[in-house]
């Protein structure tokens, strides 16, 4: 005897409640305060036209900010009136498994290792350490093949800010060879 059981996550299976989701009232307040924020300090910015600028450096940002509050109000309208976000399908993803915190520390601590040696050791050593210790943390054990790739990148990415960008990033102990 075989059944089909219908699959329905606890966000589907609830009815939208009258008034809107409380959270996404959160999101609307966030997007007010960020707008009204942007516009805030755009009227700070001095107004300073010129003939080939008559428009000046404050009219961007000041239309952004009216754009984050239009976003706000017209977002509180459609919760308001029992909008609801479609929930993300998951494509491969176990929502009932919680979260993986060995890969989010390792990441971590890349991370904050490329910060403090990078000044030391320089972009290249650091930068190398950050990609080839990123790959560790997901997962990949090609360690060799990850030391050619992170080499490379983090060799392409100083000379690309160097060269193309005109950008210095430090040399550490490379400093002279580089």
């Amino acid at each position: 005897m075989s059944s089909q059981v219908e699959e329905q996550t606890v966000e589907d299976s609830r009815p939208p409640r009258e008034g809107g989701d409380r959270a996404q009232y959160g999101v609307c307040a966030f997007l007010a305060l960020l707008g009204t924020a942007v516009i805030v300090d755009a009227l700070g910015i001095a107004h300073t036209a010129s003939g080939t600028d008559p428009v000046g450096p404050r009219a961007v940002p000041l239309i952004l900010g009216a754009l984050l509050l239009l976003l706000a109000v017209l977002y509180a309208v459609d919760v308001a009136r029992g909008g609801r976000g479609e929930p993300e399908a998951g494509e491969d993803v176990d929502l009932s498994s919680g979260s993986d915190w060995r890969t989010v520390t390792l990441l971590i601590a890349v991370f904050l290792a490329n910060a403090l040696l990078i000044e030391r050791l320089g972009w290249v050593i650091s930068g190398g350490l950050l990609f080839w210790g990123t790959a560790f943390a997901l997962g990949n054990r090609h360690y060799i093949r990850n030391l050619l790739i992170a080499a490379t990148l983090s060799l392409t990415t100083f000379y690309a800010f160097a060269i193309g960008l005109g950008v210095n990033l430090p040399a550490g102990v490379l400093q002279g060879i580089l």
